[in-house]
């Protein structure tokens, strides 16, 4: 989803400034370079193409009076290169997701639980679930519904009709796992201290 971007006005008036001193030749690079920003994350599969746009440009407006002087060649190169820092980021971010379909329990859980690991990971995965929005909840067991070919079939069915592309709910999925891989950490380790003092 697309995020607002946080860009003062007199900061974009800056941006603009630093495009074009011609406030019209500068809207129309502006829109260009957006446009061409745009099209470098979704190419380097980015789940939120517009939203990293928005804050490629909010770092650049955070520089922006600074660059105006000390900047030589075209801004455009400037921008392209917070674009690839964002890139980077963003795909370290996604390796560090780690799928509840991959891993049993994350690492730690295997020395707070005993035998009964299995029903108490189940439990928590149900509370986790009831602690999501209905919106999400209802999302991830739509995601998860089916197995091989049909899942691949039903996850783009899912992604048209909730109107987003199949990797920005890619990345919905990530989140909305990470959040809950946390919650079951949290309440795995609740449940160990409990126990320990029972």
């Amino acid at each position: 989803m697309r995020r607002t971007s946080e860009i003062p006005s007199e900061s974009f008036d800056h941006i603009l400034a630093w495009l074009n001193p011609d406030r019209d030749k500068a809207a129309a690079l502006y829109l260009d370079l957006r446009r061409s920003l745009v099209k470098i994350f979704a190419w380097n599969r980015c789940g939120d193409p517009e939203g990293l746009t928005d804050e490629t440009f909010d770092r650049v407006a955070r520089q922006v009076d600074y660059l105006i002087n000390t900047f030589e060649g075209n801004p455009n190169l400037f921008f392209y290169g917070v674009a690839r820092n964002l890139i980077k980021e963003h795909q370290k971010k996604a390796k560090s997701y780690i799928s509840i379909d991959d891993v049993d329990v994350p690492a730690e859980a295997p020395q707070l639980i005993d035998d009964e690991d299995d029903d108490m990971r189940e439990e928590c995965l149900r509370d986790c679930l009831k602690e999501l929005t209905r919106d999400k909840r209802d999302l991830i067991l739509a995601y998860y519904a089916k197995e091989k070919q049909p899942k691949i079939e039903d996850r783009a069915r899912l992604a048209q009709q909730i109107g987003v592309s199949i990797e920005t709910l890619r990345v919905r999925m990530c989140r909305i796992r990470a959040s809950l891989e946390e919650c079951i950490v949290r309440r795995l380790k609740h449940r160990a201290r409990r126990n320990a003092t029972d």
